[in-house]
């Protein structure tokens, strides 16, 4: 069933993507990777009805801008050597470098996740901004209490494209493809004569996403405060 929510503000603050590692200790490779929270963009799959999306809530929170992974080498080298498939532990990473943000999270109709035994059609994705991000006017309204969909709508307007990506794909007019057959197991060539010689180039198609971009809009806040 479709869940229904009020939307509010509020600016209770809240921590997202994670927790703060402890200290490496000796020995410990560390790595940093900065994640990149303020994009302002999601991706949500073909075939979602994005005539549905709309805005949930906003709400003041603290994101991630680093992560922080440590491996420790002995510890991995075990694990490996006791399980193909390694630890979860190795290795270790946690989020760090957090910054005040805006969260805002919308919700939209999709096709039922094949694995979802309980065909849910209900989805929600979140885009974050800076607090700087916000004109004073906005966070005005934002801190008058509650605001309508609507009026969200105005200040966060969405652009919704379709992006093609790049594909390295056989190239079959200056290829070479010998015919030929299978015997036990191998691949063997009809003419013993005949060389194969594969080419590529480069594609484009459709991506199986959605790009969702939402932007920041001046809307006449005085008129917003009112409703």
């Amino acid at each position: 069933m479709f869940r229904t929510h009020q939307f509010f503000w509020t600016s209770l603050v809240t921590v997202v993507l994670g927790h703060t590692a402890a200290a490496a200790v000796p020995g410990d490779v560390v790595e940093f990777t900065n994640l990149q929270p303020f994009t302002h963009i999601a991706y949500i799959p073909v075939g979602a009805d994005v005539s549905s999306i709309r805005v949930e809530g906003i709400k003041a929170v603290k994101v991630a801008t680093e992560r922080r992974s440590v491996t420790n080498l002995h510890y991995c080298e075990q694990s490996y050597a006791a399980e193909p498939g390694g630890s979860m532990y190795c290795p270790e990473a946690s989020n760090e470098s957090y910054v005040p943000a805006y969260q805002v999270t919308y919700s939209y109709r999709g096709q039922p996740i094949a694995s979802d035994e309980y065909g849910n059609t209900y989805f929600t994705f979140s885009v974050y901004f800076r607090a700087d991000e916000l004109s004073p006017g906005l966070h005005r309204v934002l801190s008058a209490g509650k605001m309508s969909r609507s009026v969200a709508s105005e200040f966060f307007p969405l652009t919704i494209s379709r992006d093609w990506i790049p594909q390295i794909i056989v190239d079959q007019e200056n290829s070479i493809l010998c015919d030929g057959y299978y015997l036990d197991g191998n691949w063997t060539h009809a003419s013993p004569n005949c060389e194969e010689s594969t080419a590529y180039k480069t594609a484009t198609s459709a991506s199986p996403y959605v790009t969702v971009k939402v932007e920041l809009a001046t809307a006449p806040f005085e008129t917003a405060a009112k409703r």
